[in-house]
């Protein structure tokens, strides 16, 4: 597991073929697996997203925030959730981690989301439930384009006692 999550890079420009339906069971299935705060299992939802016109209103809502991808996770928390942001952070990462063991690639997209929920008609459209927000986006397709190679073995502070 260790390679896989060494692996796994930002992509932001995606080739626009499709992905096949066993690896976005595997995606949903690593989804489904994702922690939660306080066994609150109703507090997130996911849309997955390959319906191109969709996409194409997604792309148009968010500046382009899902770069092109032909799929598109987008996951949605209950709106007075403690723990939602949380629990799709940690789901978004779930996603991404298999898309890199699927030799796929991803992006974490907050932004995205944000401007979604500006759109009420497209939120309709997403089939989300009352009381559910937009709250992570990630893209996933084959990379048009390599991510980073920076060495990440010491990209953030850590405190050993």
């Amino acid at each position: 597991m260790e390679n896989i999550i060494q692996k796994r890079r930002s992509i932001r420009k995606f080739s626009n073929k499709a992905i096949d339906e066993s690896a976005i069971q595997q995606l949903v299935d690593a989804f489904q697996a994702s922690p939660c705060g306080m066994h609150e299992t109703d507090v997130m939802q996911a849309v997955v997203v390959t319906d191109p016109t969709l996409l194409s209103r997604i792309a148009k809502t968010t500046d382009n925030a899902a770069y092109g991808a032909p799929l598109l996770f987008l996951i949605a928390t209950k709106n007075d959730s403690k723990f939602g942001e949380r629990d799709a952070s940690a789901a978004a990462e779930n996603v991404m981690i298999q898309a890199t063991a699927l030799g796929l690639g991803s992006v974490y997209v907050m932004s995205g989301a944000l401007k979604i929920n500006s759109d009420s008609q497209l939120l309709s459209s997403l089939g989300l439930e009352q009381g559910y927000q937009a709250t992570v986006m990630v893209p996933v397709g084959r990379a048009a384009e390599s991510g980073s190679n920076d060495d990440r073995h010491a990209r953030y502070h850590v405190v050993y006692k």
